[in-house]
């Protein structure tokens, strides 16, 4: 489904991420692993078109996304919920995942995605009118990942959905991801939560200092000495 190979980018003259490579097939779950600065947040933002790449290549479904503008990519169905949240806080709960599915296909199936994004996080149904800004961190979140939602993706790519939220607020966010996943999207998660994110992943790639050190299946990884030794705090 999607493939970088060798991809490098970079902040001006400042090296952000050199050579990446990975892939992910059609309806799988892949980690971002990696410390704060080791080019996580960067791969996910030059998928997006929003990091523009020095050398490499980006595929989608077969198509070359890599020197397509931004909107060009959501239209193909690669819906990027970035870190922090970043939702319209003067905006209702509903404005906000109303402008979700502002591309031609999403908004012809707004109306029932609206119905789906309300069954899995009941909550944001219950606060459809409530600013955005006026809700808490968590669900914030659910409104972040519900507005991806409302591209109906091909690929949700989550940019550290646990930041910042309290442990059971956590728990939801995942146990909602999940639930996203089964219902056959495919998910690509950034997340410094390395436990969680194993137990969430079937495999994953391990970013340092802006390069893939280790790949493997969520279980190798897990039982892997230094993945447990840096990330795992065994």
């Amino acid at each position: 489904m999607l493939e970088l190979s060798g991809v490098s980018a970079s902040y001006g003259s400042v090296p952000a991420i050199a050579n990446v490579t990975i892939s992910i097939g059609a309806g799988e779950a892949v980690g971002l692993l990696g410390a704060n600065g080791a080019g996580k947040s960067t791969t996910l933002r030059a998928i997006s078109g929003l990091v523009r790449m020095t050398s490499g290549a980006i595929s989608f479904m077969g198509t070359n996304i890599a020197s397509l503008p931004p909107y060009k990519v959501t239209e193909l169905g690669i819906a990027h919920v970035p870190e922090g949240r970043q939702v319209f806080h003067d905006m209702s709960v509903q404005e906000n995942l109303e402008i979700g599915a502002y591309v031609p296909k999403a908004k012809a199936e707004r109306a029932r995605s609206l119905e789906l994004v309300y069954s899995i996080f009941p909550r944001l149904a219950d606060r459809k009118s409530q600013l955005a800004g006026t809700m808490s961190g968590g669900e914030q979140q659910m409104l972040a990942v519900g507005r991806g939602l409302m591209l109906k993706p091909r690929l949700l790519m989550l940019d550290e959905p646990s930041l910042g939220l309290a442990p059971v607020m956590t728990d939801v966010t995942f146990e909602k991801i999940q639930e996203i996943h089964k219902m056959g999207t495919a998910i690509l998660l950034v997340e410094q939560n390395v436990s969680r994110a194993l137990a969430l992943v079937q495999r994953a790639y391990v970013l340092e200092s802006g390069q893939v050190v280790m790949h493997g299946s969520s279980a190798e990884l897990a039982d892997d000495s230094r993945v447990q030794a840096a990330y795992l705090g065994i």
